[in-house]
């Protein structure tokens, strides 16, 4: 929760309603560094908590410090395998910032043409498609 609000709220200024109830029905994917400080996290959440057709990642969040060392790819690469594992071939839904468009690219997450403003930020709803390997 340190981790998110140092960035979504003061780094990016934006003051926002963080604790939204879910967190404790949804999975935290945590990374640390070699002192056990947490420096990125993303949180699961199963498949009917946020839409009823897909899971979904959030709360994306990597330190400034380590930002473009390859952790935040890493982090999206744990949240598509782990949601594989969790939920079978469900679809994974995200909501996210607009100039982060092409990075979530990167992991084969599709615009659904949905663009918003959420909290002030231009959004972007984004949907990954397992591939059906039969």
């Amino acid at each position: 929760m340190h981790l998110r609000q140092a960035v979504f709220v003061v780094e990016q200024d934006c003051p926002y309603q963080d604790l939204d109830g879910k967190d404790k029905k949804c999975y935290q994917l945590i990374c640390r560094n070699g002192k056990g400080d947490i420096v990125a996290t993303a949180r699961i959440l199963p498949p009917g908590l946020a839409y009823s057709d897909a899971a979904a990642v959030g709360r994306v969040v990597i330190d400034d410090e380590i930002r473009g060392h390859g952790i935040g790819h890493e982090l999206m690469d744990r949240c598509i395998k782990f949601c594989s594992v969790e939920f079978g071939n469900s679809q994974i839904r995200i909501s996210a910032q607009k100039h982060l468009e092409q990075y979530y690219g990167k992991h084969d997450f599709l615009t659904t043409g949905n663009e918003y403003l959420e909290d002030g930020i231009p959004h972007v709803e984004m949907l990954f498609t397992p591939v059906n390997e039969n």
